[in-house]
């Protein structure tokens, strides 16, 4: 035989699982100190403007 669920408990344990699985993501992306976060934004310009100069549309009017 199936086991039997209370629909009400069930309901309240999906709406909590859902409400952790945002809050881990609030934790994950807002929850680094300042430091961090710094680094992060440096080490992204860097990506960036590593990535420009390796452009193919600046190489081209050198052609």
């Amino acid at each position: 035989m199936a086991e039997v669920v209370n629909l009400r408990r069930a309901r309240k344990a999906k709406v909590r699982a859902e409400k952790e699985a945002v809050a881990a993501q609030n934790r994950a992306r807002f929850g680094r100190p300042l430091h961090e976060r710094k680094l992060t934004a440096t080490l992204e310009e860097k990506r960036e403007h590593s990535l420009s100069l390796h452009s193919l549309a600046d190489r081209e009017g050198e052609r």
